[in-house]
């Protein structure tokens, strides 16, 4: 009879501990789940939704040209140039990081944006060119920021992927820059702003914030590419709206004005800082103000008797 009990115990205690650890594992299952849930809900954040003025203006076959003339601050005077913005839709393959050459449901559709700016400094010419990627469905950040400039002492290279972190390659003539490759945390990205101006513009970030300054301007004025303090705000002036990024640490005022309505075109903006060398330093404003714009499928008018297009833009 006490062996009987003994074993009912025994059996009895087995079948807890068993219990308990299917319990446990059962939970333990449950918070794995669900911490895998949170990171893909995380990472997928909410498409927002095209309105069919959108579809119309930027899946029509063409690419958006717009011309500036440019005042640019270099070497502590000013320079005369042109720039010039071209906006178009196409397919991005998110792994990679490149346009998608074939249609799959894994391509993010993006609004590029690739800016040129040219000047004289003295002797030598400067050509600068940046390009974004930014989602159409403004749901994050760029995918891609790429800048280059050449000019006749050398050039720069710098690229930056939105990956887990932001991964930056940089290249440089430089000895104290040289080949560089490393992280940075993600943050709102001033070349970003200018893509999300003509996707969404009510949904600027508005306040205090933190913001990485431009590819251009960190290369151009050897300051570091991380996330500064940065101040905005947007306001509307007889149906132009200005954003305006000030960054105090940097002591630069940066602002865009576009066309409050869509499809919100950017007519010129203001880029004031200190600029120059030692006696030449001072306080200086790049200006870029509108020449004219054109709608066109560019890249199939390379022929000799496209070029009358370039005069149409004043370039």
């Amino acid at each position: 009879m006490k062996l009987l009990k003994l074993n009912k115990a025994v059996y009895s205690f087995f079948v807890l501990a068993i219990l308990f650890t299917s319990c446990k594992e059962k939970n333990k299952i449950n918070g794995d789940t669900l911490a895998v849930l949170s990171t893909e809900i995380k990472k997928e954040a909410p498409k927002k939704e095209l309105s069919q003025e959108f579809k119309d203006y930027w899946y029509n076959g063409t690419a958006e040209i717009t011309s500036y003339h440019l005042e640019q601050a270099r070497y502590g005077e000013m320079r005369k140039g042109s720039a010039v913005l071209i906006y178009v839709t196409e397919p991005f393959l998110p792994d990679a990081q490149v346009k998608a050459d074939n249609s799959s449901k894994s391509n993010i559709p993006v609004l590029k944006l690739n800016t040129t700016k040219n000047y004289i400094t003295g002797i030598y010419p400067y050509s600068i060119m940046t390009s974004s990627f930014y989602p159409v469905h403004d749901n994050q950040h760029a995918l891609k920021v790429s800048f280059s400039a050449q000019e006749w002492c050398g050039h720069v290279y710098a690229q930056l992927n939105n990956k887990d972190d932001f991964e930056i390659m940089s290249h440089s003539y430089f000895e104290s820059e040289g080949d560089k490759d490393y992280q940075i945390e993600k943050a709102i990205l001033e070349n970003e702003v200018w893509n999300k101006i003509r996707v969404k513009p009510e949904n600027l970030p508005i306040g205090e914030i933190k913001m990485i300054p431009s590819l251009e301007f960190t290369r151009t004025t050897h300051k570091e590419l991380k996330a500064y303090k940065a101040i905005t705000s947007l306001s509307e002036v007889d149906g132009m709206n200005t954003y305006e990024i000030s960054y105090p640490g940097l002591e630069r005022t940066l602002k865009i004005n576009f066309e409050s309505k869509f499809p919100y075109l950017i007519e010129s903006w203001t880029d004031t800082f200190f600029d120059g060398y030692g006696q030449n330093k001072k306080v200086l404003t790049s200006k870029g103000t509108r020449i004219n714009r054109i709608t066109t499928p560019y890249w199939q008018q390379k022929s000799n008797k496209d070029l009358y297009l370039r005069d149409s833009l004043g370039l």
